[in-house]
């Protein structure tokens, strides 16, 4: 019955050219993407988000100190879940675990900050930021 309402979008081996639009789309951004983290002339360890308000990181520095905050906090879990003691309304559940990644979080926003381009909010790759970058 739906077949018959929209014969084109169930037709075996035929390609919608909405579908082939977006994957056509979805190239282009990410080749443009690409090229905007790797246009790095200043060399930061982390570039500004396209979209939003951040950082990503640009070199192998800042993959490594990414994935380094990431193993920290990992096993940081792993480790201290057995010192958690059973009542959730002691203190101890934040010194033992809210506190160490409260702080291994902002050692990581530090050294984002200091080592990537100035934050800021931004939506999409503008004329602007393709010159400037």
């Amino acid at each position: 019955m739906i077949e018959s309402l929209f014969p084109s979008q169930f037709e075996i081996g035929s390609d919608s050219e909405m579908g082939q639009s977006a994957i056509v789309r979805v190239d282009i951004m990410m080749k443009r993407y690409i090229a905007y983290l790797k246009d790095n002339p200043q060399g930061y360890w982390f570039k500004a988000k396209v979209y939003g308000w951040g950082w990503v990181p640009a070199t192998w520095q800042g993959w490594f100190v990414t994935l380094l905050y990431a193993a920290l906090i990992s096993a940081l879990i792993f480790i201290r879940e057995e010192d958690i003691s059973g009542n959730p309304d002691s203190g101890s559940n934040f010194l033992v675990l809210g506190l160490p990644i409260i702080v291994l979080t902002a050692l990581f926003i530090f050294i984002a900050y200091k080592k990537g381009e100035k934050p800021r909010w931004r939506w999409g790759l503008n004329t602007k930021d393709k010159k400037d970058t």
